[in-house]
């Protein structure tokens, strides 16, 4: 029984990044929840890490995958600091609005 599996083309997967970096652009963007935005960050970097393995599949490496278990690594530091930085700030100002901090101006 041979079972030809039948591949997803390159354009499918790229239009996929594209239409989720579009996304995270926009949501940081427009929207001012601190939280949001961290999340419209993440959601970039997962954009960037189906591109990269949609590459690594149609051109048979395995770069792709090395770059992103470290784009995976980065958004995970980037997470811890970021979280650690707004929970600070929300101790000296009870709110994740970006528009009102303003304790870092001089």
């Amino acid at each position: 029984m041979d079972i030809e599996m039948e591949m997803v083309p390159l354009a499918h997967y790229l239009f996929l990044s594209a239409t989720l970096f579009v996304i995270g652009v926009v949501g940081v963007l427009v929207r001012r929840n601190a939280i949001v935005v961290f999340m419209s960050i993440e959601i970039m970097l997962n954009a960037v890490n189906i591109s990269l393995i949609a590459f690594d599949r149609y051109l048979s490496l395995h770069d792709g995958q090395i770059f992103s278990f470290m784009v995976m690594c980065v958004a995970a530091a980037e997470v811890s600091v970021g979280l650690a930085i707004i929970i600070a700030l929300f101790r000296n100002k009870p709110t994740i609005n970006l528009d009102e901090f303003n304790i870092m101006k001089s």
